[in-house]
């Protein structure tokens, strides 16, 4: 893939966004949507999350819900192993709610420097 993700298929976009959330920080699934842009939502990024293949290096487990909540999979064990990984990474969440401090632990995004050189718009 060249450095560019101007014109990569959408799901290479969510990925190549996903994969800048570093360890320690969540990121909502809306807000990997408008960084991505274009007809991009929240639940298109859901889907390809879903979608990843077996031992990609996506760190899916760092997109949560807007409430800062890890989304349940209908049929999946991988709520409880998502709260988990990212307990391991240093991720608070309060046991009564099951929620994280998006103002304390949420990602303020890519650095303007990436987002130019990938060919993601600048908002």
């Amino acid at each position: 893939m060249s450095d560019s993700l101007k014109n990569a298929p959408l799901y290479e976009r969510i990925y190549a966004v996903v994969r800048q959330i570093p360890p320690g920080k969540v990121a909502t699934y809306g807000q990997i949507a408008a960084i991505v842009g274009g007809r991009c939502q929240a639940r298109t990024v859901g889907y390809a999350l879903s979608a990843l293949p077996f031992g990609h290096d996506v760190p899916w487990q760092r997109v949560i819900n807007r409430l800062g909540k890890v989304s349940p999979h209908d049929g999946s064990e991988n709520s409880p192993r998502q709260q988990s990984m990212l307990e391991a990474e240093g991720v608070y969440f309060d046991p009564l709610t099951d929620r994280t401090d998006l103002e304390k632990f949420g990602w303020s995004g890519p650095d303007w420097a990436w987002l130019e050189e990938h060919g993601f718009k600048l908002h």
